[in-house]
């Protein structure tokens, strides 16, 4: 009996359309053990998804991957998250056009799963539904799946919406959460959504990076 086929990888957009101002500069150029931040979640993306693109409002600062294409809000003044997200629809809308979903993930979390994309794709009913990432009991609503065709709804809901929740659209629509293990290491559970947003966080992840070394030892 021959094994079932992989679903297909789906195209995804690294989200990075903030401004960043308790790091003060672009996440994506952020160092952590002597590789940027955009490096490391290129490099944890490139196995799941088909094409891969980084949705920025800023210069990055930095060399870009080869390749890599950069995409502005396509509702500009930043109206955050859920700007990003519909740029991501749209992006893929155009450079992955028999795609039904576009996967996003944020710029500041370097230990998100490798085996995201498989996980969230094995979500019950996908079709037309959001699949969304959670662990220890809690959403994390930017690593999620979204059905390309719910575009239109997004731009509306920007433009009319004053409080801009993500979570709060995601309830608009199906969904399906996925839930996902802590890593063990020696220190104590490590949260793969780890985010970083402030200089003390960048410490820690380096503490934490440390440790997942000493742990594969």
């Amino acid at each position: 009996m021959n094994a079932p086929e992989a679903p297909p990888r789906p195209p995804a957009v690294i989200l990075a359309g903030g401004r960043s101002s308790r790091m003060g500069r672009p996440k994506v150029g952020l160092v952590l053990d002597g590789r940027t931040m955009l490096d490391r979640i290129v490099e944890r993306l490139a196995p799941q998804a088909d094409v891969i693109a980084l949705n920025l409002n800023a210069a990055p600062g930095i060399d870009l991957p080869p390749g890599l294409a950069v995409v502005a809000d396509t509702v500009p003044g930043y109206f955050g998250p859920l700007a990003g997200i519909l740029t991501a629809m749209r992006h893929a809308a155009q450079a992955a056009p028999h795609a039904a979903h576009v996967l996003t993930v944020p710029a500041d979390t370097p230990f998100f799963p490798d085996d995201l994309v498989a996980r969230l794709s094995a979500a019950p009913d996908l079709e037309g539904r959001i699949a969304v990432a959670c662990s220890d009991g809690a959403m994390h609503p930017l690593f999620a799946l979204w059905p390309i065709a719910i575009a239109d709804d997004l731009e509306a809901w920007i433009r009319t919406d004053t409080k801009l929740r993500v979570r709060a659209f995601i309830a608009r629509h199906p969904s399906s959460t996925v839930d996902f293990p802590m890593i063990d290491t020696k220190a104590g559970p490590l949260d793969p959504f780890f985010n970083i947003n402030t200089p003390e966080e960048l410490r820690e992840a380096e503490a934490w990076l440390q440790r997942l070394k000493d742990r594969k030892q």
